[in-house]
């Protein structure tokens, strides 16, 4: 089957461009890596998450860093704050953005990081799937939100411990927070400038917003169903 795509394209006000390609398996939802060799901060015992569930014996690699390794490469040198067209092109539509390299690497990140074969980062895999680029802090949490309710519910179907009242979400993104620090760590050891930090940052924020919003009792989404 046709792999699902997600063309990402910058172009800056100097006529420069960079392009990056996300392809997903169109059944099993994983990103398909370029095949090259990842480079030796990827290695999976070097800057190890604290929850990583990963055998050292099994894994060479952190799968996240080893994907991410090509987009930190291409980015390496450019500030976070650099003005540019980000175009988003996949088979069901074209985003456009004028915006900053960080928010369109974020965008490309989220993917890349929800569908590498992390453990920890499984819960946003249904989102990447559906990918929404340059989401606002309002619609992120939407979409955590409901995933991570039909999750419960399909759960339910099939006689587990469902979750209907969020009483476990936060134990999950507590993980996506631990995963977010370790690649940062591992992105410091080679990126120059911070276009690709910055990126992971914005990640982070999302997860900590999502976090807060459990606590408050997504008051801030209450609204839309009065």
């Amino acid at each position: 089957m046709t792999a699902i795509t997600f063309n990402y394209c910058f172009d800056f006000p100097d006529n420069k461009k960079k392009r990056f390609l996300v392809e997903l398996d169109s059944e099993t939802f994983t990103y398909q890596s370029s095949g090259s060799v990842p480079p030796d901060w990827a290695l999976l015992g070097i800057s190890r998450c604290k929850c990583c569930k990963l055998d050292l014996a099994s894994f060479d690699y952190c799968p996240i860093a080893a994907n991410l390794s090509e987009l930190v490469i291409a980015f390496k040198d450019t500030a976070s704050y650099k003005s540019c067209l980000v175009s988003c092109l996949s088979s069901a539509r074209t985003c456009s953005k004028e915006t900053t390299v960080q928010d369109g690497l974020a965008s490309i990140m989220g993917i890349i990081m929800a569908t590498s074969g992390c453990p920890s980062m499984d819960i946003l895999k249904p989102m990447a799937r559906f990918h929404l680029p340059f989401a606002t802090v309002e619609e992120s949490m939407f979409r955590s939100a409901s995933a991570y309710l039909l999750r419960q519910y399909f759960s339910h179907k099939q006689g587990e411990n469902s979750d209907f009242f969020m009483n476990r979400i936060q134990e999950h993104y507590a993980e996506v927070e631990l995963v977010n620090g370790g690649i940062l760590k591992r992105i410091n050891m080679t990126s120059e400038l911070d276009a690709d930090k910055n990126a992971i940052i914005t990640l982070n924020s999302l997860a900590q917003i999502l976090m807060m919003e459990v606590d408050e009792n997504m008051d801030s989404l209450k609204q839309l169903f009065v």
